[in-house]
């Protein structure tokens, strides 16, 4: 393809590994969701941050237009052109803090499992093919799986970050054990 990719030049998560990483991420934003209280599935960190169900609503769209949606496309066609999207426009269109949490956790667990079914038929030989992004120009499947597992474990901590935020002010003189400047915690003065 004679195109830069970071395939081969440092470690690699092979098509197998990428598929369990997304399925045991999907695994813990499920049991982290699920146990949490409604009042901080819609709290939002700072105006105009994403509220935890925003942030499993920018997931389920990740899943489509973002990766499985690409590396289906891949395998469809030889080096397709890739679209980009506005995930803040998105994520204002989906409105997912008004919506069930159960409603917005069981798309994202339907989409996941789909995901992770797709991946697991990846090879090692579909790694190197890819599409052209108007952004960033070739992206190749493998590049996708690493971005993807690197995309979870971002808004997982996102999502402990907003945890962390929403639980800081009811720790009373608890809070001169934590570190302030550790996430979602204010600064002391």
């Amino acid at each position: 393809m004679g195109e830069r990719s970071s395939i081969g030049q440092t470690a690699q998560l092979l098509p197998a590994d990428a598929a369990a990483m997304l399925k045991a991420a999907g695994v813990a934003i499920q049991t982290t969701v699920a146990a949490m209280p409604p009042a901080l599935l819609t709290w939002r960190p700072a105006p105009g941050e994403w509220c935890v169900l925003e942030v499993l609503g920018h997931l389920i769209e990740t899943e489509e237009r973002g990766f499985a949606g690409r590396v289906r496309a891949i395998l469809a066609e030889e080096r397709p052109r890739l679209s980009g999207w506005d995930p803040d426009a998105v994520a204002r269109e989906r409105r997912d803090a008004e919506r069930e949490p159960a409603e917005v956790l069981g798309e994202f667990l339907r989409r996941r499992a789909a995901s992770v079914a797709l991946v697991e038929t990846v090879t090692a030989a579909d790694l190197e093919r890819g599409g052209d992004h108007p952004e960033v120009g070739f992206l190749a499947i493998g590049d996708l799986l690493h971005e993807w597992v690197h995309h979870d474990a971002n808004h997982f901590r996102q999502i402990l970050a907003n945890v962390q935020g929403y639980a800081w002010p009811g720790m009373g003189n608890a809070r001169r054990f934590s570190d302030p400047s550790g996430p979602g915690e204010p600064e002391r003065e």
